[in-house]
Formats: structure tokens, C-alpha cells, sequence
């Protein structure tokens, strides 16, 4: 690599962007930060800010606007607020690649944004496509724009597939830790809380994605994901449970030869793999050692217990606006979860009860996600409110 990269991160003090910027820090030769955006953490934005010095700093939550602006006031640093700034920013000409980092249906608008304008997308906001898959892949298309996933199992995919291109896809193999309740019964899980599924036993994430890998959604957004990302259909999409998270994801081809790529369960690795494609670069990340790891075991995932993985099969296989109806039930489920508003077992139940009830659009336009989005986040809401802290059932 000699061309220096301008990277934009949005949502930079979450888990991802944080690591995102370790990345760039240990390679200021290759990278630079662009811009920085995050939702309401304006310490840590500050903090970062004054260390990487990009030329944009954009806190979407308005209120914290001010405590920015006078923080940075010294700087030559530009700070703005809200996402429609965010929205207007991604489209900077001085831009390379746009990271979205963004936590659920927040990022699309700003992805959309950024494909339209040219710009190179390195994904770890996986709602994107879970939601409007083939809206953003087709207009990556249409502008010529690269999708390099930073999750991962997608990453993984990505990797296995190198050289691969004119070598069909018989189908990919996602895996999945098990998170934290992995082999857990529908009793035990009855009485789980808060702080029981935010002990993920292999990765260190965001809270939202931490409760979606104990109950399977993680994967199940990655299923529709995948879809979308290497051009599938959704009986070429496997799950196996992998509790080791060595393998993080496998490629079959045509022939039975099977791809797999491994590591250790670090995240640092498939964002830099994404801000440096197609060149890999030195580092000095801790390294998988095989004595360490003599047995890797794999298992189906049980999804009678774990609903929330059957559920994301079903609304692929319905397509429309069915994923973006799951997306927003289960964001609001999570946040009612770990607001303690509803049971571990009841976020399935809400968002079961709202791919019954929402309206189905089978060929949906970027309003009709906007619009879908909204209504079933009111009516997710409304059902939370009705669910008793201990029940798992939702009364008609």
C-alpha cells in the first residue's frame, strides 16, 4: 500500500470503532481519520478526537452538541450534530472509506449516502443489509462501490472466496459460539437477567449485540446478511454452533472442497483486512496457536429453544420488508430486555407477534423500509407494555 487512506468512522466509541481506531493508530502511514461520529458518547468522542485530530466530528444526539464544541474549541476540528449531518458528511470528496459502525436501522440511511457517492463501504453494521439487502447491493453495483464486511464470520467468507471468483458457491457455513446459554434448557433460560446474557464467552461487544449472540439473532441477522453480501440463496446458508470461535466461517464449493478461515477471536483483524483490502499487513495481534486448541467441536444449533435463529430463517425466506420487520422488533425487544422491561424468552415473543400482525410489502422501496421500520417499532413498544416482566406469552 503507498496511497494514504481517509477513513470515516460512524460510530467510533462503540466496540468496533473503538478497535478501529487501534487499528489506524499502529498504522498512521496507511490511514487517516476523516471523520469521527458517534450517538451520545461525547467523552469518549473528545477523547478521541483530540488524539486523532480528524477534520469532522459529528454527536448525533443534539444535546450534547455544545459540551463538544466548547471541549474541541481550541482544535481546527469542524464539529457538527444529528444524523442528517452525518448523512450530508459521508459524502465528502477528501473521503476513501466509510466504516459504519452504527448500532441497527441508524446506519442505513448514512450507508446509502455513502454508496452514492462512491464510497467504499467497510460493513460492521450488518443491519443494513439484514434490512434492505438488495437496495444496498444494488446500488454498490450501480456506483461501483466495494462491500468489505468487518464481521468476522463475513469476513471470513470474504477471505475463502479470494481467487475463488469463478468457482460457484454450493454454500457457506456461518458459525456461531452458542453464546452464553449455549445447551441451556427453556427452564433455565426462564430465569436468565441482564447480567447473565451480557457474559458472551468468547467475544468482548457492544451490549445490544452481546444479548442478540445469546439468543441467536446475531447469527440469523448474519444469515440474511450473507444472503445479500455473496449473492445466495437461503438454502445455501448453514449454521453450525462452534463454541471455540476458531473457525469463523467456511466456504463449500461445487467439487465438496470445503474453505475455512481461521483465528483467534479478535475483531482487530477482519477491520483491518477490510481498511487494507486487497493487501494484508503486519502486525503484532496475538497469534492462534494449534496446541492451545486441541479439539474443535461443532453442533447444530437448537433452534426450539433459541427461536430468534428460526425466525430470521422464515423472514428471508418471505423476503420484502419481513427483515426489516425483524430487525426493528428485535431492537426494540433488546432494549426492553435490557431495560428489564421484559423477560430473556419474551423478545421472541415480540417479535414473532409482529411478523404476524405488521404489513407485508413484497417489493419494497427505501420509504417502505423508513415506514416499516417505524410501525413496528411503535407496535413492538405497545407489546412490551402488555407482557408481564416474568410471562413469555403475549395475550391477543
Amino acid at each position: 500500500m503507498t496511497n494514504k487512506k481517509n477513513i470515516a468512522i460512524l460510530g467510533s466509541t462503540g466496540s468496533v470503532g473503538t478497535q478501529t481506531l487501534e487499528v489506524i493508530g499502529g498504522n498512521p502511514d496507511l490511514f487517516s481519520v476523516f471523520m469521527l461520529t458517534a450517538n451520545s458518547n461525547a467523552d469518549l468522542l473528545i477523547k478521541q478526537a483530540l488524539e486523532f485530530s480528524p477534520e469532522y466530528t459529528i454527536i448525533c444526539d443534539k444535546t450534547k452538541y455544545q459540551e463538544v464544541k466548547q471541549a474541541l474549541v481550541n482544535t481546527s476540528i469542524k464539529v457538527l450534530a444529528g444524523i442528517d449531518a452525518i448523512i450530508d458528511m459521508v459524502t465528502h470528496p477528501d473521503i476513501h472509506i466509510v466504516l459504519t459502525a452504527m448500532v441497527g436501522f441508524a446506519g442505513l440511511e448514512p450507508t446509502i449516502a455513502a454508496i452514492k457517492a462512491g464510497k467504499d463501504i467497510a460493513l460492521a453494521n450488518k443491519e443494513t443489509l439484514v434490512v434492505a439487502g438488495e437496495l444496498v447491493t444494488g446500488l454498490a453495483k450501480k456506483h461501483k462501490v466495494k462491500i468489505l464486511p468487518v464481521d468476522s464470520e463475513h469476513s471470513a467468507i470474504f477471505q475463502c472466496l479470494a481467487g475463488e471468483e469463478s468457482n460457484p458457491i454450493e454454500k457457506i457455513i456461518l458459525t456461531a459460539s452458542g453464546g452464553p446459554f449455549r445447551g441451556k434448557s427453556l427452564t433455565f433460560l426462564e430465569g436468565v437477567v441482564r447480567e447473565d446474557a451480557l457474559k458472551h464467552p468468547n467475544w468482548v461487544m457492544g451490549a445490544k449485540i452481546t444479548i442478540d449472540s445469546a439468543t441467536l439473532m446475531n447469527k440469523g441477522l448474519e444469515v440474511i446478511e450473507a444472503r445479500w453480501l455473496f449473492d445466495l440463496t437461503a438454502d445455501q446458508v448453514d449454521v453450525i454452533v462452534h463454541p471455540q470461535s476458531v473457525i469463523h466461517s467456511m466456504v463449500q464449493f461445487e467439487d465438496g472442497s470445503i474453505k475455512a478461515q481461521m483465528g483467534l477471536p479478535d475483531m482487530k483483524l477482519p477491520i483491518q483486512y477490510a481498511l487494507a483490502y486487497p493487501a494484508r499487513l503486519k502486525n503484532n495481534f496475538k497469534r492462534f496457536d494449534f496446541i492451545n486448541y486441541p479439539e474443535l467441536t461443532f453442533e447444530k444449533p437448537d433452534t426450539d429453544t433459541f427461536r430468534n435463529l428460526a425466525l430470521a430463517f422464515e423472514a428471508l425466506n418471505q423476503g420484502g420488508n419481513m427483515p426489516c420487520i425483524v430487525n426493528a422488533a428485535n431492537e426494540v425487544a433488546v432494549a426492553g430486555f435490557l431495560n428489564k422491561n421484559i423477560s430473556f424468552l419474551a423478545m421472541s415473543d415480540v417479535i414473532e407477534k409482529c411478523m404476524q400482525q405488521i404489513a407485508f410489502t413484497t417489493s419494497p422501496v427505501l420509504d417502505d423500509y423508513l415506514n416499516t421500520d417505524k410501525e413496528t417499532r411503535i407496535f413492538a413498544q405497545n407489546l412490551i407494555q402488555k407482557i408481564p416482566l416474568k410471562g413469555t406469552t403475549i395475550l391477543t
